[in-house]
């Protein structure tokens, strides 16, 4: 009996305004954040908690109302992967032969205030280096970069207060 290819996981289009200067990515959203279609949904996922300690932000406001605070403090949200297999929502499972990067030359080019590129743990970063930056031209190779913890409740090991400070040193660099 012949096998089906399991179908892909595919991310979502990014959320920026055209005067974005941080751009966050993280690799691929997981079960949860395609069900409900949303950025970060996985409920201990400590995505939104940080991004409230940091901008004001309420994490349990409505999504469309945390997009709108995103958008008025100049941040975007993307993912390193348009689309790959991936079963279940752990990264490490994310098959690399089916992987296909997002169109970042295009973003870039049409995000032109970016300042600030954030990766969301080591696997966005290393995914990011390996199927994106080749593409890249000089100006998009130069942004400033900052790998992050990873907001993912599969990251435990690191303590929430440790990752807030982190992430709040790289958001601090823009202002």
């Amino acid at each position: 009996m012949k096998r089906h290819p399991a179908p892909l996981s595919r991310g979502f289009a990014p959320f920026a305004s055209h005067d974005a200067r941080v751009l966050i990515l993280g690799t691929l959203p997981g079960q949860a954040s395609l069900a409900a279609q949303q950025y970060y949904a996985q409920p201990r996922n400590a995505f939104w908690t940080i991004l409230q300690a940091l901008t004001g932000i309420a994490r349990d406001a409505p999504y469309d109302a945390r997009l709108a605070g995103l958008r008025a403090q100049r941040i975007a949200l993307w993912d390193v992967c348009a689309a790959a297999h991936r079963p279940g929502s752990l990264d490490a499972r994310i098959d690399l032969a089916t992987l296909r990067p997002n169109r970042f030359a295009e973003f870039y080019a049409t995000h032109p205030q970016l300042e600030l590129l954030c990766l969301n743990g080591q696997t966005a970063a290393r995914l990011y280096a390996r199927y994106v930056v080749p593409q890249l031209d000089a100006r998009a190779r130069v942004l400033r970069l900052r790998v992050l913890p990873s907001t993912s409740p599969a990251h435990a090991s690191v303590p929430l207060a440790d990752k807030r400070a982190a992430w709040l040193a790289a958001l601090r660099e823009v202002g």
